[in-house]
């Protein structure tokens, strides 16, 4: 039996967390650190793999996760895909994701743009506080800043690039392979589109649109599996159902709810971006 969805975090409720380790000792460790460090953190459930850590996260809808990079099932990296496609409302945020890892050398750069953060085998106290303390911060941003224009903050690069450097990272000599052409329905014709040319991509419960300047075409696949087969760097995944090419955005803008709104240069469409990937266009 599914629990009830928690109410977004507001100002007065201690945030939530989800652990997720392989290692029992590594999880009591975790949770021993941070009662120490942060000791108003709810951690909500256990997770001893992958697959148990996505369904935690939909089940309770914590506010950050511990992930451990290297776990049965899925492997945390992979946990972090499905995590970041969850059916979350517009109102919601995704969580915050730490990576728990044995080998610094998987702290590659991205963890130091905000992304994402790490935490090394065993949790020492110093680096812990550090991460505790970027973790806090974020959230206190991410809440503070809902409906205002964000002008003092830098933008984000999506989650997807580091998601993407860590698997290379992880799996070497198995760099992903982007798709370059769109096999896609337009009209009663089968149509090639480059992916190049694409504006962007929107789905609905059936189908997702592809949109150039000339053409609007149907294809079949999710947002949640494009996410993984487009460029990262090209793509930005602005909301559960939006993919839009970086080159084409042409200004962002807010319209009466606070929302920020993405033009698209040479398309009158305006596209929504969620709660959860307002960071992309901090400062912007």
């Amino acid at each position: 039996m599914t629990a009830p969805t928690p109410s977004p975090l507001d100002a007065t409720t201690a945030p939530r967390a989800v652990i997720a380790d392989d290692e029992r000792l590594m999880r009591e460790q975790l949770r021993a650190r941070l009662t120490e460090v942060w000791p108003e953190l709810q951690i909500v459930a256990e997770a001893k793999n992958g697959l148990e850590a996505v369904e935690l996260v939909q089940q309770h809808r914590p506010d950050l996760v511990f992930l451990d990079i290297r776990m049965p099932g899925l492997t945390g990296v992979e946990a972090a895909r499905q995590i970041a496609q969850l059916d979350i409302g517009d109102d919601e945020h995704l969580p915050e994701i730490v990576f728990i890892t044995a080998y610094d050398e998987y702290a590659v750069q991205a963890f130091e743009q905000g992304v994402a953060d790490y935490v090394l085998k065993p949790a020492e106290r110093e680096r812990l506080q550090l991460t505790v303390a970027r973790i806090r911060s974020r959230l206190a941003r991410r809440d503070s800043l809902d409906g205002a224009d964000g002008a003092d903050a830098a933008p984000q690069p999506p989650v997807q690039q580091l998601l993407h450097a860590l698997s290379a990272r992880l799996s070497p000599g198995h760099a992903p392979r982007y798709l370059d052409w769109i096999q896609a329905t337009v009209g009663q014709s089968i149509q090639m589109i480059p992916v190049a040319e694409v504006l962007f991509f929107i789905s609905d419960e059936k189908y997702t649109r592809v949109q150039t300047p000339t053409v609007e075409a149907l294809i079949r696949k999710p947002i949640k599996e494009l996410v993984d087969e487009l460029d990262p760097a090209l793509f930005w995944q602005i909301h559960r159902s939006t993919l839009v090419n970086v080159k084409c955005i042409a200004g962002i803008s807010r319209d009466f709810r606070g929302r920020q709104i993405v033009a698209i240069k040479g398309h009158t469409e305006k596209l929504e971006v969620s709660r959860s990937y307002t960071h992309l266009f901090k400062g912007m």
